[in-house]
């Protein structure tokens, strides 16, 4: 019996104990003694997550191959095999103290999906994907999102399989000696649409009490890393008005980035993450600081802005205390709305299954980023507990999990086209 697909999926569900179950499996390997998980991209634990969730895609008579930076692709054939697929995915590597959910979460939705069509008998028009990306965390290997990078063009395979760990190891030769250096080419295929779900990482629906956040985009980014120059000096001897003190400059800066960011509500972001005192002695007056500065914003004019203004104050502190000020910028990422059309098939999931929803905006980085460059995309956020993600006590609730798992399903559906249910099924 076919059916047209907006008729037809009004009462399926997905079984939220599964979804749990199977997310609490995979959360033993690398499971840590406070409840977190450490799970680094191509390791053995790796090899072993990888392993379990194909395992899983095999018995839902998926096919399962692999591409040269080792993303795996899991598919479930549809009536029409030529058509695009719908896909959905995220990734199982972990922060080295990070939690059960983060990338998992979007994995293993998928697989619940495909696990919910299997039970019931039904096939799909177009095929079904659930992608694996590699080392979507760059805890281990930089950069980050890499095998989501390199299947969108970002940048090289052979850039991504030269970079090495601490230790010296090459992606190359972890792939290989994990078993998922795959034979198949880094290439984007067409595809009529690509979801990734995902807990939100930060505290906007939790606070709000909404389950579901329709993502629109993800926010651009700007990282600088900034040097201030002064002179080191005796700290006993040196009268303050003559002082050339590069922290207290430094201090002033990172004052001003917070400005900047305020000046630049609601979207915009700017972080001084990391600094750096020399010579970093107690009875020295420090004579360089070098400071790390994240800009993000949901559109390049206000990035723009942010950037401009970060240059002006540092012209304006390198003048006021004769002061040398550098300013590099080592990372650009653009800002990347999703497709219109997607997020409002997020929305109208939501809507039909009775949930409330929320149009936000992503302040990570996430592999639908680089997806969104060769597919139309979207992303489904549910709440986690005080907004806390890369950290062994990150928390969701089951029945958030559940919710956006429902809403990945109805989303999906509603791209694929025409759906065939057994004969004398309700639907």
């Amino acid at each position: 019996m076919e059916m047209n697909a907006l008729e037809a999926v009004g009462g399926i569900r997905i079984d939220g104990n599964r979804l749990w179950e199977s997310l609490m499996e995979l959360a033993r390997i690398g499971g840590t003694d406070k409840g977190g998980v450490c799970r680094l991209a191509l390791t053995d634990l790796d090899r072993q997550g990888r392993d379990l969730v194909c395992a899983w895609a095999r018995e839902l008579g998926c096919s399962v191959r692999v591409d040269a930076i080792g993303n795996i692709f899991m598919r479930r054939p549809g009536l029409r095999d030529d058509l695009p697929a719908v896909m959905t995915g995220s990734h199982i590597d972990t922060q080295p103290t990070g939690g059960k959910f983060d990338g998992n979460y979007g994995v293993l939705a998928g697989i619940e999906v495909l696990r919910t069509l299997a039970q019931r008998g039904i096939v799909t028009e177009a095929p079904l994907e659930v992608v694996v990306w590699t080392n979507e965390e760059g805890s281990r290997f930089v950069p980050v999102m890499m095998g989501s990078g390199v299947y969108a063009g970002a940048f090289t395979l052979a850039h991504a399989l030269a970079a090495t760990d601490r230790d010296g190891v090459s992606v190359d030769d972890a792939l290989r000696s994990i078993g998922y250096a795959g034979p198949e080419p880094v290439k984007p295929r067409a595809a009529a649409a690509y979801f990734e779900a995902h807990i939100e990482q930060g505290p906007i629906l939790e606070a709000r009490g909404i389950t579901i956040g329709a993502v629109q985009g993800a926010l651009g980014q700007r990282w600088y890393d900034v040097a201030v120059t002064g002179q080191e000096a005796h700290a006993g001897p040196t009268p303050m008005a003559l002082r050339r003190d590069a922290l207290v400059t430094a201090s002033r800066l990172v004052l001003e980035v917070n400005r900047i960011a305020l000046d630049h509500a609601p979207h915009g972001r700017a972080t001084v993450g990391c600094i750096d005192g020399f010579p970093n002695s107690r009875n020295v007056i420090p004579g360089r600081v070098a400071l790390t500065v994240d800009l993000r914003a949901a559109d390049d004019a206000t990035l723009d802005s942010m950037s401009a203004a970060l240059e002006k104050v540092c012209g304006e502190l390198a003048e006021s205390g004769r002061f040398d000020i550098e300013r590099k910028e080592v990372v650009y990422f653009p800002p990347q709305p999703f497709e219109p059309r997607l997020v409002q098939a997020v929305r109208d999931g939501a809507r039909m299954l009775g949930l409330d929803s929320l149009d936000v905006i992503s302040g990570a980085g996430h592999d639908a980023v680089y997806m969104a460059r060769v597919a139309p995309t979207a992303m489904i956020f549910v709440p986690c507990k005080d907004g806390i993600s890369h950290n062994e006590i990150e928390d969701a609730r089951p029945e958030h999990l559940e919710a956006g798992c429902n809403v990945l399903l109805h989303a999906m559906l509603r791209c694929c086209g025409r759906i065939q249910f057994p004969e004398g099924d309700p639907a």
